[in-house]
């Protein structure tokens, strides 16, 4: 009989197990890896929000050397202000605005942009580049544009006959203005998205359509994309209305919440609570809020939107 054989009917030995002592170790080395992270999540996350949520139990100023917890009451008085709730609905109303009119753009733009051979990619680029643009900037060109006597909105409706308004200064459009900057800064983002969904739909499913009978343009997209789409669409959706409620530099920078708080918003409420009037247990007490409301919207979102997506 031969060595190999000999080896090949040797019973193989169970490997030993780990000692207490070298299980110990490896947590260790373990605990020692992941600590930096650890240590930045917590001073850069977890830190502040707790921080946020001591400082809205208390009367606390900005600036102020002393406090003290008065429980609730910021957030009583924040339920009985009335200027918080015409924030949170103007701030509902710019998401109900902001969010189907970037995700119906930015299809319709991707749609055009894979149907035009030619060209593609510099139209992907111009689409794009108001993402990469500073809000602000752009605000102060948006206020320029829609300035009541030298704007080049207000100078193209006089063109063909039509009286412009002061946009930003009057209150049934302040709101609606600050919504399509927001539209334009968001849809080529949006728009991104949609060509990659688009360029992952497999051919085979628009030739079985057509021996359907679903040859159309409106079968095709009914039928065909948008289903294809579902996962994409949810993405886009949930991160829109999540950039939508943090609205704050166009509004900061055009309007100031007005006229008669007709554009204030809820990030820009805190903020003129905690840093211009100084009331910071108060702006606290609205962060705790508006944070919950994302979150809440958020998962809200996710659950409605999953149950209508059909994943390939």
């Amino acid at each position: 009989m031969s060595v190999t054989a000999l080896d090949e009917n040797r019973p193989v030995r169970p490997p030993a197990r780990e000692s207490a002592a070298t299980r110990s170790s490896e947590a260790k080395v373990g605990w020692f890896t992941v600590s930096p992270a650890l240590a930045l999540l917590i001073g850069l996350l977890f830190g502040p929000a707790a921080a946020v949520v001591l400082f809205s139990l208390t009367d606390w100023q900005l600036g102020s050397t002393s406090f003290q917890f008065i429980g609730f009451t910021n957030f009583t008085a924040l339920f009985d202000d009335p200027t918080f709730w015409k924030a949170l609905g103007n701030t509902l109303l710019y998401v109900a605005l902001v969010v189907p009119g970037t995700v119906f753009l930015g299809l319709v733009v991707a749609l055009v942009i894979e149907a035009s051979p030619s060209l593609r990619g510099f139209y992907r680029a111009m689409h794009f580049l108001p993402v990469m643009s500073t809000m602000s900037a752009m605000a102060i060109v948006w206020g320029t544009m829609l300035h009541p006597t030298i704007g080049l909105v207000n100078r193209a409706l006089a063109a063909v006959g039509i009286t412009g308004m002061n946009w930003l200064r009057d209150e049934s459009t302040a709101l609606i203005a600050l919504a399509v900057i927001g539209i334009w800064q968001g849809f080529g983002f949006a728009m991104v998205l949609f060509v990659s969904g688009l360029k992952s739909i497999p051919q085979q499913l628009y030739d079985a359509a057509a021996i359907d009978g679903a040859d159309g343009i409106l079968d095709r997209l009914c039928i065909v994309t948008l289903p294809m789409l579902g996962p994409v669409i949810m993405f886009i959706v949930i991160l829109t209305a999540s950039r939508a409620f943090e609205v704050f530099d166009s509004v900061r920078v055009l309007t100031q919440g007005g006229p008669n708080y007709a554009s204030e918003v809820l990030l820009h409420r805190l903020y003129t609570e905690s840093f211009d009037f100084l009331r910071t247990g108060y702006g606290a007490a609205l962060t705790v809020f508006y944070l919950a409301i994302v979150v809440a919207l958020t998962l809200t979102q996710a659950k409605l939107l999953e149950r209508r997506v059909h994943y390939a």
